[in-house]
């Protein structure tokens, strides 16, 4: 897939860790001109080294995707710098285990505005620069909880269903203006987020460059072809039922 991407401006949010991190990498050695988009600008900062010394192009943005004055600046730096905004990669996001009747609305509220309204935010602004294009790929990034929770994850299970919703309007909203939108939803991922899933073995737990690799692939794709909805799973992750 080397070149693939040669010339394209991708934004990713998230990117300081996680399936960010490694989305940024894979789409950079695809050839795109990344613009790396977090809260941390030291990780950052170290990401961008990594990729510039892998031959890779990177420009840093710190970014709080819960304020609409930085997701604005984002996309406007980008834009100033490149000239275009072909993909966004909404990766952004907390996870949650907090049992119902002990979640406070502080707590909802905060989980809906990294989750979600960080999404929104960001593929507004995408939509402002791709309509006039005529062309971009909005890649959202949900998770098996939007299909089958997990016990005590009523925020963070409800944002990510709330996720397919915004794809499907996305998709329906960018298909005559050249484009598309996709949800992926991974299973056990080892990340920050979730630090306990590698202890339970290769078959329980996906590492993050596996993700990445599903979303550099949709990233890809002819810019007529959309994957509106993919699931990754580790092999034994007990959604699929009973063995």
């Amino acid at each position: 897939m080397e070149g693939q991407l040669k010339d394209r401006v991708a934004i990713v949010t998230g990117a300081s860790s996680g399936i960010g991190a490694a989305c940024a990498e894979a789409l950079a050695a695809m050839g795109a001109r990344v613009v790396l988009a977090a809260r941390r600008r030291a990780r950052l900062d170290e990401l961008a080294a990594k990729i510039k010394a892998a031959g890779g192009e990177a420009l840093v943005q710190e970014t709080d995707v819960t304020s609409e004055d930085d997701v604005v600046r984002l996309f406007k730096v980008a834009h100033e710098k490149y000239g275009r905004v072909d993909l966004l990669i909404n990766n952004a996001g907390i996870a949650d285990h907090t049992p119902t009747d002990e979640m406070t609305l502080q707590r909802w509220r905060d989980i809906l505005d990294i989750n979600l309204t960080s999404m929104f935010l960001c593929s507004r602004e995408a939509f402002k620069i791709m309509k006039p294009q005529k062309r971009g790929r909005i890649i959202n990034v949900g998770s098996v909880s939007a299909k089958i929770p997990r016990p005590n994850n009523i925020g963070y299970a409800s944002t990510k269903a709330a996720i397919v919703a915004m794809t499907h309007s996305l998709a329906l909203d960018g298909r005559e203006h050249g484009i598309t939108a996709s949800v992926v939803h991974p299973g056990g991922t080892v990340t920050e987020l979730m630090p306990g899933m590698g202890t339970r073995g290769p078959e329980h737990s996906m590492n993050a460059e596996n993700v990445a690799r599903m979303i550099a692939t949709i990233a890809g794709m002819p810019d007529q072809t959309m994957v509106f909805e993919t699931l990754m799973l580790p092999i034994a992750q007990p959604f699929m039922g009973r063995g």
